[in-house]
């Protein structure tokens, strides 16, 4: 991918999976659950703020100080539908 895109809405589910939303209008589905274990996202795993993902500055964060980039979001996830 050539151009960043912002992300302008997330959802996450207690099973680790984000509902995403871009600026170009795509929705994907991006599978968190390979990340759990890594840092920083190990503090998110088997928490319920995991579920309390929000967008900041066009990606996605987490209480805590805890992020993920947008092209990384981009890059792997998968277009829903």
């Amino acid at each position: 991918m050539n151009e960043l895109l912002d992300v302008i809405s997330v959802q996450a589910s207690a099973d680790y999976i984000l509902l995403l939303e871009f600026e170009n209008g795509e929705r994907r589905v991006f599978d968190m659950a390979p990340f759990m274990d890594r840092r920083p996202f190990i503090r998110l795993k088997n928490s319920p703020i995991f579920t309390k993902a929000t967008v900041d500055y066009g990606t996605v964060v987490w209480p805590g100080n805890i992020d993920i980039a947008p092209e990384t979001l981009y890059d792997l996830s998968v277009p829903l539908g």
